[in-house]
């Protein structure tokens, strides 16, 4: 999978208005247990979202409330972050009607060396049928399997029950291995109907 180049657009902003020992505590707690996870993050607003920009502003907007609420964060920072993120995604969804994804994929291959071209292909078709899955059967197997979060953690990103994690990542898998098989997307196979 292609690692995410981080943006100069995506920054974090520190408020001014706070006073210095307030801000510089939570500031230093926000960089050692959220910051490290800048890239998961982006990774999987990108799956949820389906939109490189739209995920860079969803990360942004989760990293705002993250340094906001620092001090709530318990557990696990990494869950606390993408149940943050998971809200983001789910607000900026509500204010888009309909997101596209950007040919980011196609640009990448155009500087891979030739052959590079053909692994950047099966990665982009892997990526592609992930984000054919339905959204609850994507997430869980994206929070399962490439951010190897524990059943538990997703559970509390979720907020669904553990059970229901699973009863998702079985039929996630079921449903990636179908269109692995068939060697075919669900939008591609309604393209040549």
């Amino acid at each position: 999978m292609t690692r995410w180049r981080r943006s100069p657009l995506l920054t974090l902003t520190f408020s001014r208005d706070r006073p210095r020992d307030a801000g510089h505590g939570q500031a230093a707690r926000f960089a050692s247990l959220i910051l490290p996870h800048l890239d998961s993050a982006w990774r999987y607003a990108r799956f949820l979202c389906r939109d490189d920009g739209a995920a860079e502003d969803i990360v942004q907007d989760a990293f705002e409330r993250a340094l906001k609420a620092i001090d709530q964060c318990r557990g696990d920072p990494r869950a606390w972050l993408f149940a943050i993120l998971r809200n983001c995604h789910h607000d900026w969804a509500r204010a888009h009607a309909r997101v596209t994804s950007t040919g980011s994929d196609d640009e990448l291959a155009e500087l891979a060396a030739p052959d590079d071209q053909h692994k950047l292909a099966e990665m982009a078709d892997l990526r592609q049928m992930i984000e054919a899955l339905p959204e609850p059967f994507r997430e869980a197997l994206v929070l399962r399997e490439l951010e190897e979060l524990p059943y538990r953690d997703i559970a509390a990103v979720t907020g669904a029950p553990i059970g229901t994690v699973m009863s998702r990542l079985a039929r996630a898998r079921q449903m990636l291995s179908v269109l692995l098989r068939d060697g075919d997307t669900p939008d591609r196979k309604r393209g040549e109907a």
